[in-house]
């Protein structure tokens, strides 16, 4: 454990150091806080838009459904984006630069290395995510109410859970690529893979992107859990990292 600690420890300092971390979260916070502010300024925005007068009048008077769905749009949006291009250098950078022979060839498990920098991902995303939340929820609160706390902190771990998902993916191909270019292509292509099985009749329910769908409707208190698509989404992320570590293991670094 304490080499995972190590690994850990190693990858949020640089995280930190490179402002990465500091993106992630500025990214999020804003896009968190907008949305709430974008749901209920959208008709009012449109009159003042020239010759768009007629379109204000059909836009109906927003509501909490309005903002739930406008932060789960953006948070997932710029949060998918944000998870690919943060996990896709994980492995394959550290490869390119020599620095991964260097740590490996130290009594550290190839197993910790993974799992470790997995953790820094996933510990980034959810401060990140955390920031957002504490900032969507209080303009929410403020321009509609009727927000419940639980039900919010809940549809954000849902979120979290399908933002590491991708993650997890997209750092197997870190792993097994050859380049960034490669890994963040594999993990676009995932993206892009499963959105299409999701147009299949029957199949979308048991997909990651379902959570999405249970975020909403647990904000709004109505509709049921979709424990399908959690299961799913678990178990890709666990045989992603598994993945990620047999390869791992078999490469001469």
């Amino acid at each position: 454990m304490s080499a995972l600690w190590t690994v850990w420890r190693k990858e949020m300092l640089e995280a930190v150091r490179s402002r990465r971390l500091l993106g992630v979260t500025a990214t999020l916070f804003v896009f968190g806080a907008a949305s709430p502010l974008l749901a209920r300024l959208t008709p009012q925005i449109l009159q003042l838009l020239p010759g768009a007068e007629a379109f204000a009048a059909l836009v109906p008077e927003p509501s909490l459904a309005d903002a739930v769905a406008q932060y789960l749009k953006n948070q997932s949006q710029f949060g998918i984006l944000l998870a690919i291009l943060t996990s896709m250098g994980a492995v394959v950078q550290e490869k390119e630069r020599g620095t991964a022979a260097m740590v490996l060839c130290k009594p550290l498990p190839r197993w910790a290395f993974i799992a470790g920098k997995f953790m820094a991902i996933g510990a980034s995303f959810l401060l990140a995510l955390a920031v957002g939340a504490v900032a969507g929820y209080y303009y929410s609160e403020v321009l509609f109410g009727g927000l419940g706390l639980g039900r919010w902190l809940a549809a954000n771990v849902l979120l979290l859970t399908w933002l590491l998902v991708h993650a997890a993916m997209t750092l197997l191909f870190s792993t097994l690529g050859r380049s960034q270019l490669v890994a963040g292509g594999g993990g676009f292509g995932m993206l892009a893979v499963l959105g299409l099985l999701g147009s299949v009749p029957g199949l979308q329910r048991w997909l990651p992107a379902a959570l999405l769908g249970w975020a909403a409707r647990l904000c709004l208190g109505g509709g049921g859990p979709a424990w399908p698509a959690l299961v799913v989404s678990l178990a890709l992320t666990f045989l992603s990292l598994i993945g990620a570590c047999v390869a791992l293991e078999r490469q001469e670094i």
